[in-house]
């Protein structure tokens, strides 16, 4: 179908590719990709009523659901239905159960099928299931550690051998710890992931997980061996060589539930019968690394059979403490990609160095055979020297240095257990032998988040900001959002997290990632509403409430509304964003928020012997005023999704005052700002605080201090995510491409020119000179400015969603070419299915591709153009004069 739109000047012909079907075998239809609570196949599940999603699957144009079915029982087969539901909606995401009261540790099936508005009915989904979390009381295992204080710095070693005299039928063991565990049965590890139980606010909750051990266990002899390491409870953590924050002692908690083929049961605890010694880990730190003994290696101690010596002494019992057992509502970390070693080389200084071409985190796994005692030191490092030698000056006092001792005979191959580096390079020392390429593989490791996003240009320099910026996310999304991997820090530091939140959920998908951390962020918000610098909070209890970083409260959990049409999430953390906002009220004075401790423009530009004033300082409490009335609509907007109408009214007269107290302190008559920065005017025309008719005046403004500075950005962490949004809001889309396309100090590209494989926590982290920025402040992995890709997502390849109907259940496909670029192409996997958008300059014709997940419909809103198309379903081809 060909539609002609004429318009002064020019003829602009949409070529639609519909494919129109009748109701055949081609329009089949069928659901696919089903979750509870975000998550495939969960465990641990802690919601009374979980909710349900499925995306569609059709070839037919203009599909949406009619109606579903769903029903659930506690059989693979559901023939013993618990809850069946028909409802004539097309909700597919997040549908809420609305049955009967679940029971706790019980293993539910569900399935799903689904009528379309072509008539068409699927069959029934695969089966799925889910399991609900232990209660309280269900909890039998007693809490167990070493004998007396836990003073070693070695990882103690627990293990409990047991007779089964039936078949087993199922197996299921819920296991947490203080510390960090790694878990075997009967010589095997029972898991990929890593890093379990995961950082939480330990002293308000500690995650357990659940797993699975059907074909682990064995009618006779079996045994469970549990390692634990200090990790974030008990290792150093924080600043000034912090310890023990959260316990000073390392413990474990196992249950083990065994069905038997007829019908009976048996658990298994920890408790006094288990016995405990130390191996072969002598040290594990989050910050330093790990030391390793193979010489001291106990061959055969988490299998059966295995004869205990006298070393191994009996465990103490602890009592239960404050802390809830909470289970999972975020994925677990585990490995992904492998990096073969590119170069193995000598520096000036006669340094043994391998360089893996990535700065990622995780750490090497290193093959070696040698004689019983060796000693092998990684040490690792993100860059080398202007003269090519190792760095590690800006790793503070993180020694970040795995040693290996060999036990002699065959080659083995060794990795750390407890501990993560962030590095692309790493220093061999004590290598026996020629050192191979063969002999290192670097691994990644992170959360087990899906890819979600992909984005690409005809610029080869914007397509590796893409990538570093997608590293940068990897690298700290360990669990926690950190700022950096790699020095003495890697904290979950709000302000960063606030910053980078949207980007994020276009690479990968952070819906349990954040869901997790937001409870944190509820756990550890202070008394009186004031969130802390990081979370989970190691500081003082005074280091909180810094406007733009305690603002996480509000604005990630609404991000991830918009993102993923996530209703729960603003009604699990709505007390926590009223809190914030009502803080920032019990501190103000006259409606100004004008006290306190705060970052600011964190990392502003300025040069440095600044004589004539260039630096692009920003009044903080002018800053900290425009954050306060954008949490403040934050509230206004999670009232109006919830319902909650006196809310609504209240919190939109406190916004009203807070614009007019922003303006009578920081604009002039004329629409001046005291602060004359890119920050300023971005944060008050991004947030709305100057009057309509002062807008555009504000904007112009703005252009011409990034005119002033030769067409640079000097904006920090709080103004770089909404600049390029603001030049494009108010028709300065060219200029927002200067900016993005600029390769000199300060811009995105520089690092990119620098070959940086990640993005920088410094404009100028490696200098022009080929020197390095102060080393007590210099990550070359920190993601906060990386916060420009929500920018090329939404602008280049035009992606948008709405909040009217969001997680992309309406969306808008806007593409605004510019900077040069002749094609560009994004894909994103939305919680409906996969949208597509892809255009291209060439001849002066402009081409548009476009993809419709069923179940969503897209506006799409040509360049150059006034012209909008309503499409449903399906795939399109744009085509006409540019």
């Amino acid at each position: 179908m060909n539609k002609i739109f004429r318009m002064p000047g020019a003829v602009i012909t949409l070529a639609l590719l519909f494919s129109f079907f009748t109701n055949s075998y081609a329009q089949k239809i069928s659901v696919k990709d089903l979750t509870v609570e975000h998550l495939v196949n969960p465990f641990s599940i802690d919601n009374p009523k979980p909710r349900f999603s499925w995306k569609l699957v059709s070839d037919a144009k203009n599909t949406k659901q009619n109606s579903y079915e769903i029903r659930l029982g506690t059989t693979a087969n559901i023939n013993k239905v618990v809850w069946k539901a028909a409802v004539n909606k097309d909700q597919s995401v997040l549908v809420t159960y609305d049955g009967p009261q679940l029971a706790s540790k019980t293993k539910y099936y569900w399935q799903v099928r689904i009528k379309d508005n072509h008539g068409n009915r699927s069959a029934w989904s695969p089966v799925q299931y889910f399991q609900t979390g232990l209660k309280p009381e269900d909890w039998s295992a007693k809490w167990i550690a070493v004998e007396g204080k836990d003073t070693s710095m070695a990882s103690p070693l627990f293990r409990k051998e047991f007779n089964l005299k039936k078949e087993v039928r199922s197996a299921t063991a819920y296991i947490t710890a203080k510390g960090l565990y790694e878990a075997a049965i009967n010589g095997k590890r029972i898991s990929r992931s890593y890093f379990a139980p995961g950082w939480t606010s330990y002293k308000n909750h500690i995650q357990y997980q659940v797993y699975q051990l059907d074909k682990s266990l064995k009618k006779g002899a079996n045994a469970i061996g549990v390692a634990l390491g200090d990790g974030w409870y008990k290792g150093r953590i924080g600043f000034s060589n912090q310890k023990h924050f959260y316990g000073d002692t390392r413990a474990l908690l196992l249950q083990l539930e065994i069905v038997y083929t007829d019908g009976t049961q048996e658990t298994i605890t920890t408790d006094n019968s288990w016995k405990t010694a130390y191996g072969p880990i002598l040290a594990s730190n989050i910050y330093d690394g790990e030391n390793y003994d193979a010489r001291l290696e106990i061959k055969g101690w988490n299998n059966s059979g295995f004869k205990e010596t006298a070393s191994w002494k009996p465990v103490q019992l602890l009592p239960n403490g404050p802390e809830k057992l909470v289970g999972m509502s975020g994925p677990q970390v585990t490995k992904h990609e492998e990096f073969k070693a590119l170069k193995i080389f000598k520096t000036p200084l006669g340094e043994t160095v391998v360089d893996f071409g990535q700065n990622l985190v995780g750490w090497v796994m290193l093959k070696a055979k040698g004689p019983a005692g060796t000693k092998i030191t990684i040490s690792h490092a993100e860059v080398l020297t202007k003269e090519g030698n190792f760095y590690t000056t800006n790793l503070r006092t993180a020694k970040q240095q795995n040693n290996y001792t060999l036990k002699g005979g065959e080659e083995q191959t060794f990795e750390p257990h407890f501990s993560f580096q962030g590095f692309r390079y790493v220093k061999i020392d004590g290598y026996p032998g020629e050192l191979k390429l063969a002999d290192l593989t670097a691994v990644a490791v992170y959360s087990d988040m899906n890819t979600t996003g992909k984005f690409t240009t005809s610029n080869a320099l914007l397509n590796q900001l893409q990538h570093n910026i997608a590293w940068g996310q990897r690298g700290n999304f360990v669990d926690v959002p950190t700022d950096c991997p790699q020095r003495d820090e890697r904290l979950g530091w709000t302000g960063d997290a606030q910053a980078f939140a949207l980007t994020a959920a276009y690479n990968m998908d952070v819906s349990g990632f954040f869901t997790k951390w937001l409870k944190d962020v509820s756990a550890d918000q202070l008394p009186n509403g004031s969130v802390p610098f990081v979370v989970p909070n190691v500081l003082n209890s005074n280091d909180a409430g810094s406007a733009g970083w305690a603002d996480v409260a509000t604005i990630i959990p609404w991000d991830m509304y918009i993102s993923y049409g996530d209703k729960g999430i603003l009604e699990a953390q709505y007390d926590s964003m009223k809190k914030w906002v009502d803080y920032i009220s019990s501190v103000s004075k006259n409606n100004l928020w004008n006290t306190g401790f705060h970052f600011g423009d964190w990392l502003f530009y300025r040069p440095n012997d600044d004589n004539d004033g260039r630096a692009a300082v920003t009044d903080k409490y002018m800053i900290a005023q425009t954050f306060y009335a954008h949490s403040t609509q934050l509230l206004i907007n999670a009232a109006k999704v919830l319902g909650k109408t006196d809310d609504v009214a209240k919190y939109s007269d406190l916004l009203e005052k807070i614009k007019s107290a922003y303006i009578k302190e920081n604009m002039t008559p004329s629409g001046k700002l005291i602060s004359n920065t890119q920050t300023a005017y971005v944060l008050a025309l991004q947030f709305d605080m100057l009057p309509e008719n002062l807008r555009a005046q504000a904007a112009q403004r703005l252009v011409d201090n990034v005119r002033d500075y030769g067409n640079h950005l000097t904006t920090g962490f709080l103004g770089t995510p909404y600049l390029c949004h603001v030049l494009s809001r108010f028709g300065h889309e060219n200029v927002a491409y200067d900016l993005l396309m600029q390769e000199s100090y300060p811009s995105w590209l520089y690092p990119v020119k620098r070959g940086a494989t990640t993005i920088w926590e410094r404009w100028d982290g490696i200098k022009q000179d080929g020197s390095f920025q102060t080393a007590d402040m210099n990550s070359f992995n920190h993601y906060a400015y990386g916060a420009i890709g929500d920018w090329m997502y939404k602008n280049i390849s035009g992606i948008n969603p709405t909040t009217e109907q969001p997680g992309y259940k309406a969306f808008v496909i806007a593409p605004k070419p510019g900077g040069n670029l002749s094609s560009a192409s994004a894909e994103l996997e939305t919680v409906y299915g996969t949208i597509k958008s892809s255009w291209t300059i060439a001849d002066g014709i402009f081409k548009l591709d476009v993809t419709v997940p069923a179940n969503s419909t897209a506006t799409v809103i040509l360049p150059k153009t006034d012209k909008k198309e309503e499409i449903g379903s399906g795939s399109y081809h744009f085509e006409y004069k540019y």
